[in-house]
């Protein structure tokens, strides 16, 4: 628990909250809730920053459910905003976005962007991303005694730590969580003097010239190296409302969210190798899990697939493809289209996940490092781009296999190759201060 955050109750409502004389944010939260668990290190980064001009407030919803009514508090979590005694500002709920949080809160204590000055911070190597492959970057590079800094732009260990288990990655005991293994990563990097800087918001990525900087909301880094390792992430549901259901109804992962549908009926829309396992993990807590795909067999490997089609609470919906959500405030039904037949019909359902491929995130980087058509970051052997400086480690760049283990070997190779890269730098600046 951060010492900057009161865990407050409704008995204590008044005092914790009412009667401050300064501005108080309040997180009305629920245990067991992934967008709670979401929200959480969010709110510990803000109370560091802000928590001398806010008071950072947490009330367990579950626990103070009448107080939450008369608030008119419905679900969790909700973060509200008051000032002595009256609420102010805007609500938030649902999976609630750092910038969302930061900008309501800058606005109430009159923070304009003309009054932030930015810090500045200096290094050898700049690591955009701290999954496997930029956290195997940072241990290669530290190591190295270069001197290193992973900005990520959620909370480390990227989309292994949300995976359930992995079973193919090697010196592990036969399966490990994604969580364990990237915490392991994460602590190795930083016991090789990695700094890791995350929740950061990326505003803007230079990467010409011999110094490149990254921008975010608070401070300007510069190093000659930069290591892009953001890696991919789902492609969203292709259906109009998508984003209103998003974490209501509609997800993308059900290692995060496929707790809160027990004994419910869930559907996973795709048929590769993450869609067919994650369906099966997914039978853990749900009491039925239909699988739609768009055509009439899995692309995922043949153990998957045998594994999934012998469980009893797994069935499939051939040759289909989602064409819209239906619901109010929660999702409760798919309209998907046989694309065969044409036909059209609704499954009544209480949540959706969805495994359609995988895009790269790239946006940052538009427009300066080379791409291919997919957008996946085009590379040499040794991870350089077309940039002088700037390598690409992962699931951003563009290749055939996109596993663990391929990410960690990407971010050697690119950590590697930094180090080589600094000292041939200072191999010519040698060269040409002797002349």
């Amino acid at each position: 628990m951060s010492a900057n955050i009161i865990y407050s109750n409704a008995e204590n409502f008044k005092k914790d909250v009412l009667e401050r004389d300064q501005p108080v944010i309040l997180d009305f939260y629920s245990e067991e809730c992934s967008p709670c668990a979401a929200l959480a290190p969010i709110f510990d980064k803000l109370a560091e920053k802000y928590g001398n001009k806010m008071r950072f407030v947490k009330i367990l919803r579950q626990q103070n459910r009448e107080l939450a009514a008369s608030l008119g508090v419905k679900s969790s979590p909700t973060v509200l905003f008051f000032h002595k005694g009256t609420e102010v500002g805007a609500r938030f709920n649902g999976y609630i976005k750092k910038p969302q949080l930061r900008l309501e809160i800058e606005k109430i204590l009159g923070i304009t962007p003309e009054s932030v000055k930015l810090s500045k911070v200096s290094a050898d190597v700049l690591i955009l991303g701290g999954g496997p492959a930029g956290l195997s970057a940072a241990i290669y590079a530290s190591r190295a005694r270069q001197n290193t800094v992973v900005i990520d732009e959620g909370v480390p260990g990227g989309q292994a730590a949300t995976t359930f288990h992995i079973a193919n990655y090697p010196g592990t005991p036969g399966t490990v969580t994604g969580k364990q293994l990237m915490e392991n990563m994460l602590e190795q990097a930083k016991s090789f003097g990695t700094r890791v800087d995350d929740l950061k918001e990326v505003m803007e990525v230079n990467l010409r010239g011999d110094l490149k900087t990254i921008t975010t909301e608070d401070t300007i880094y510069s190093a000659p190296v930069v290591i892009i390792a953001t890696g991919s992430e789902s492609r969203r549901l292709p259906v109009e409302r998508e984003a209103d259901f998003r974490g209501m109804g509609v997800h993308y992962c059900a290692t995060c969210d496929g707790s809160n549908y027990q004994d419910q009926k869930v559907i996973v829309v795709g048929g590769g190798n993450s869609a067919v396992e994650e369906a099966v993990f997914l039978t853990k807590f749900a009491s039925h899990v239909t699988i739609v795909h768009q055509f009439d067999n899995f692309q995922a490997s043949k153990i998957a697939q045998e594994e999934a089609l012998a469980n009893p609470k797994i069935d499939v919906v051939w040759n289909s493809e989602p064409r819209g959500v239906v619901g109010e405030t929660h999702l409760s039904a798919l309209v998907v289209e046989n694309v065969k037949t044409g036909q059209m019909s609704e499954i009544p359902v209480n949540g959706v996940f969805v495994y359609i491929g995988m895009q790269p995130r790239t946006t940052l980087v538009e427009g300066q490092v080379k791409t291919n058509q997919w957008g996946y970051i085009e590379v040499d052997e040794d991870l350089k781009t077309n940039i002088p400086g700037v390598f690409a480690a992962g699931d951003v760049r563009s290749k055939l296999i996109r596993q663990v283990v391929t990410a960690t070997s990407d971010g050697a190779i690119a950590g590697i190759n930094a180090e080589r890269y600094l000292a041939s730098l200072h191999t010519r600046e040698y060269a040409q201060a002797s002349k």
